[in-house]
Parts: C-alpha cells; structure tokens; sequence
C-alpha cells in the first residue's frame, strides 16, 4: 500500500498537534488561562509578524490564492457558481464544495499547522496547538475561498468561459 504525501503530511500535522496537546494542558493548569483566549496571545501576536517565520505570512496566503484561482479558473469552466456562494446558498452541493476545497488545500494546511507549531517553538520556547490550528487554517482558508469565489465571478467578464 502506497501512501501518498498528502496523507503523510496530513499525518505529520495531526501527531505534531496531538503531542503538544498534554504541555498545553499543563500550561492550561499552571497559568489558569487558555492561551489562544488570553491577553498574551494577543500581546504576542505582533511578533509573529515580525520575527522568525514571518515570510510564511506571505508565502502561505499566496499559495492559497493560486491554488484558489486554479479552482475558481475551473469553477468557470464547469459553469459552477463563485465558491463561496455555492458555499452558503449551494446545499445540494455544500458538501462537494468542501470536500474539494479541502483536497486542494489539505497539504498546504497541514503544513501551516507544522510550520506554525516549529515557529512557536523557535519563538516562544513553547506550543500552544490550539494558536496552530487557528492561525494557520485562517492563512489559508480565507485567501483561497475568496480568490476561487472571485475568480468564478470574474472570468465569464474577462472572455475566459
């Protein structure tokens, strides 16, 4: 049985998280506060976008949004409506939607997970896995839905159908 990298990745994400699980309940116990809800996470924010790994800030939403035109591209060639219309008026196909967004961007997701979890350490000495599977998905989620949405809505204009 051959594994493909999407699954191996997804896999990799998935133990990164599920290990740093018991240090934030520690945390949890030790400073009565839920990191990803306190006043330190939004005070340390900031540093994220100035410190190591700030370029991922970049490098992910772009991603995003390419892998979002390359679907919104095909969205108007099948004649599909914009994803995030299809996504909230679409309940017949809500569930295909999704799944298809999600096989897009699976990989690219897990990644900002694991990458999210090895900048904490870098930074802040430690991992606050609930931080990681906020921030990363929000990198990825918003750009690529709003550029396969827009894409959609703008080819047929552009001659591109």
């Amino acid at each position: 049985m051959k594994l493909r990298r999407e699954t191996i990745v997804t896999a990799l994400a998935l133990l990164v998280i599920l290990a740093a699980i018991p240090f934030a309940i520690v945390d949890t116990i030790e400073t009565g506060r839920v990191y990803l809800f306190s006043r330190q996470f939004l005070e340390e924010l900031p540093r994220w976008f100035t410190g190591p790994g700030r370029f991922r800030f970049i490098l992910q939403p772009v991603f995003a949004i390419l892998l979002g035109v390359r679907g919104g591209l095909a969205d108007a060639k099948a004649g599909n409506p914009p994803y995030l219309l299809g996504l909230l008026l679409g309940a017949g196909r809500r569930r295909e939607l999704l799944r298809s967004g999600l096989a897009t961007v699976s990989t690219l997701l897990a990644m900002g997970i694991i990458l999210d979890v090895v900048f904490q350490l870098v930074i802040y000495k430690a991992v606050h896995p609930g931080a990681a599977l906020v921030v990363g998905p929000i990198l990825i989620c918003v750009p690529y839905a709003l550029s396969r949405a827009l894409t959609t809505r703008i080819t047929p204009r552009l001659g591109g159908k």
